[in-house]
């Protein structure tokens, strides 16, 4: 069988959690990090931790996601960074300065809600007047500045608009205008995009990177949803149960997780049983549940004997002869259903004892159908499975 090829992880921009879960981003240290958390933990009945132990530096200038399923402990983060939760342990820095008894209001933070957080009674320019009138910003500046951000999301003709004359992604555009107005150091956006239906919630995330890009601010983004954390990040940190799984680019995060939750968490993602029966630095041999034995990388299994799940991505499994990999495995497979999705076919197999195994291929042009029933044989780069802590 064809070993792996080892992967190369780039030490400047990638970084996952130790065994206690404690993160931190290479990139920069705890004295030049533009945001950083520093050994924080949040408790609210003073036993139990919600973050546990949060070690986490953001650049100037970068997007950073946080993402993760409900109750994992990443809007609570965020929420301390605001300033409206207040760390139990740890401290919280921004610019170098400790802000952990610093009032929100104080923080020179923007932040963009879900909800829009408008003031129905104002105008969509009073909405952004206001945060520059708190701060005491004379008439003629304060103009100036609103007529600037409603330019940058292209909402300039509705100034004299009132919040329910809106739809929703105009609505969700002055927020975001209201969060930029006043020039914040660092602008916080939690679940921003939610309310908004797949069609227009996918044209704001490419509207917001591109703002992202163009103005350079340091955002923080809270989202469950893995697509649109992959689209719009230059880093993702994925939490589960109050800390950090892995922290990474997109495409770090996607080709090479960590661990099994993060690889059933971003993207869909083939797992096969199995138990190392060899091991030798970056290639492992893996007999399956089966039987059969097949070459995969090690992550975090480490001994002989050792129980583990191979991670294989639907897109990566092939059926066609002609187009398989140099190297590629080769196992049997029924075809139990065929689902058209229009850019892809996504056909579920029945692979090593597993009835949830997905193949997905472009529907282009004069691509084979498979029907259900059909004895097939299915296969994958070695370098492509990735053997996985057991869930």
């Amino acid at each position: 069988m064809q070993g792996r090829i080892g992967f190369s992880h780039p030490n400047e921009c990638r970084k996952s959690a130790g065994p206690h879960g404690e993160t931190s981003a290479v990139s920069e240290s705890h004295n030049d990090a533009f945001v950083a958390f520093d050994r924080v933990q949040k408790s609210y009945d003073g036993v139990s931790l919600v973050v546990k132990d949060l070690n986490l530096n953001i650049a100037k200038g970068e997007f950073l996601t946080m993402l993760g399923p409900s109750g994992s402990g990443k809007t609570t983060c965020l929420m301390m960074l605001a300033g409206f939760e207040t760390a139990t342990n740890g401290e919280i820095r921004l610019d170098g300065t400790n802000i952990n008894m610093v009032p929100p209001h104080k923080r020179g933070i923007g932040m963009v809600f879900q909800n829009y957080a408008l003031f129905p009674h104002m105008t969509v320019g009073e909405n952004l007047s206001f945060p520059l009138e708190v701060r005491g910003m004379g008439k003629s500046d304060r103009e100036a500045k609103v007529a600037r951000a409603l330019d940058m999301v292209q909402m300039g003709a509705f100034a004299n608009r009132r919040p329910a004359q809106l739809s929703g992604g105009q609505q969700q555009r002055i927020a975001l205008a209201r969060a930029l107005v006043f020039d914040p150091k660092l602008v916080l956006m939690d679940e921003p995009l939610g309310a908004l239906d797949k069609q227009l919630r996918e044209h704001m995330q490419f509207e917001i990177k591109h703002l992202h890009e163009s103005l350079g601010i340091t955002v923080v983004y809270v989202t469950h949803d893995q697509g649109e954390a992959l689209t719009m990040s230059d880093r993702i940190a994925v939490f589960n149960d109050g800390r950090i799984q892995q922290l990474a680019p997109p495409a770090d995060l996607y080709e090479r997780p960590d661990n099994s939750f993060v690889a059933g968490f971003i993207g869909e993602n083939n797992k096969l049983p199995g138990t190392l029966e060899e091991l030798s630095g970056d290639k492992a041999l893996v007999r399956l549940a089966t039987g059969e034995l097949i070459d995969a990388t090690p992550v975090n299994v480490t001994q002989k004997g050792q129980q583990t799940l191979v991670s294989i991505r639907p897109e990566r499994v092939e059926f066609k002869t002609g187009m398989m990999p140099p190297g590629a495995h080769m196992i049997g497979a029924e075809v139990l259903e065929v689902i058209y999705m229009g850019d892809i076919l996504r056909t579920r197999l029945r692979v090593a004892g597993s009835d949830d195994f997905v193949m997905k291929c472009r529907n282009t042009q004069g691509q084979t159908r498979l029907s259900p029933g059909e004895q097939i044989k299915v296969g994958w780069h070695p370098q492509d499975a990735r053997a996985l802590d057991p869930i």
